[in-house]
């Protein structure tokens, strides 16, 4: 099956191997542990060793289920015009989750050929309409926001409203506000985002995590995200990653801090995967 083509090349690699100096620091969004990865070259048949371009200070997001079309894109080589399938870059961590890391998916000119004629006859399509640009990355997606303006924290109803002015700076208007379900928590419900604002003094737990993920399961577009004043217990951060649920722990400042990689891919590109 032939996954859906991309604006994307390998031009901004040169030819031949790649050096380390391409390996990119990477941190598991599961268990948080830190990795060093570098791409694997792949052979053209043109005979060029090729690297997918990875996004740096894109977010990368743990794979819970799979398909054929999600683990391939359509490349160009730069050196012989050929489009082609290439796997998705991604590692298995030590703690088991499968992690896929973001493509720098920026369009880039046509590099010239080592020989000036391979990519010079390469047939080039008939002239028509402009083809329609490739989407933000989600780093240019985040510089369009203006600066988060946090006020300090001093009372519980402090901490409510910092999580309902972050969220609405993250694009989630139309959010009302209710009592939460279990302990001192309200929540703050819209069209596409559920969220809890858990003021207890001790830690989030897994169950608070669970609690909150159950109110998403009647509708696939609704995300879900939980601000503490306490922080959350390792076993929620993990299971909060599991199920897609961004955690954020609210400062003194005001400034809810991501705590899990839900919570900072929520914030690069306003979905928590």
């Amino acid at each position: 099956m032939t996954a859906v083509p991309l604006p994307d090349d390998f031009s901004d690699q040169a030819p031949g191997p790649v050096p380390s100096a391409g390996a990119l620091p990477i941190r598991c969004p599961a268990c948080r542990c830190e990795h060093v990865y570098e791409p694997p070259s792949l052979p053209c048949p043109c005979g060029q060793q090729l690297r997918v371009p990875l996004l740096r200070g894109g977010v990368p997001v743990q794979v819970r289920f799979r398909s054929w079309e999600d683990s391939w894109l359509s490349m160009r080589c730069p050196h012989c015009g050929r489009s082609d399938q290439w796997p998705q870059p991604e590692f298995t961590c030590n703690c088991g989750a499968t992690v896929r890391l973001p493509v720098d998916r920026a369009p880039r000119l046509p590099a010239s050929g080592p020989i000036g004629r391979a990519v010079a006859d390469t047939p080039r399509p008939a002239a028509g309409p402009p083809l329609p640009q490739a989407p933000l990355s989600p780093g240019r997606h985040r510089l369009l926001r203006p600066p988060f303006r946090p006020q300090p924290v001093h009372s519980s109803q402090d901490a409510v409203l910092a999580a309902a002015r972050y969220l609405q700076w993250l694009g989630f208007e139309d959010l009302e506000l209710t009592d939460g379900q279990d302990r001192e928590a309200v929540t703050l419900l819209g069209s596409r985002m559920v969220a809890q604002v858990d003021t207890w003094s001790e830690p989030g737990d897994v169950k608070a995590v669970e609690c909150l993920w159950m109110q998403t399961l009647h509708s696939e577009e609704m995300a879900a995200a939980m601000f503490t004043l306490a922080g959350y217990s390792h076993q929620a951060v993990v299971r909060g990653e599991q199920l897609l649920v961004a955690l954020f722990a609210v400062d003194a400042a005001g400034v809810p801090q991501p705590a899990n990689g839900a919570a900072e891919a929520l914030v690069e590109t306003g979905w928590t995967s």
